[in-house]
């Protein structure tokens, strides 16, 4: 057996031995839940972005583009656009003008309409009852 296995086969023993770890109790810094209020995370600002349609084009085209190109999207203009709240899609809407500056005229908020659809089955199977 060669230096360099003998120390590969050192290396793979030592790697698959394991320790218990011994952890310290947490310790109560009295710090009080909130009762459930939000106040604190109102403020918060997040990162929201709006996504008209998007398309894909070779490297070499994209290279080719300048100032006055046109490149024509996936979506259809009567198609809503998609609201996303950091990364996340959060709601469709329509582009609207406002004072001279884009914005999204929200139509639908994503998981509200089986929010909706849920909450009436339950109230219907409540009723039925």
């Amino acid at each position: 057996m060669t230096q360099t296995e003998t120390d590969n086969t050192n290396a793979q023993e030592d790697a698959t031995n394991a320790q218990t770890a011994e952890f310290s109790e947490a310790q109560d810094l009295g710090i009080k839940n909130s009762d459930g209020k939000i106040e604190m995370l109102l403020d918060i600002n997040m990162p929201i972005t709006v996504t008209l349609g998007g398309t894909e084009i070779p490297v070499k085209q994209l290279l080719q583009l300048c100032p006055g190109s046109v490149l024509q999207l996936d979506k259809l203009i009567d198609e809503p656009a998609e609201l996303y709240v950091q990364d996340i899609k959060f709601a469709t809407g329509d582009i609207v003008i406002v004072d001279g500056h884009f914005a999204i005229r929200i139509k639908e908020i994503e998981g509200a309409s089986e929010q909706i659809s849920a909450q009436v089955e339950t109230q219907e199977d409540s009723n039925e009852q």
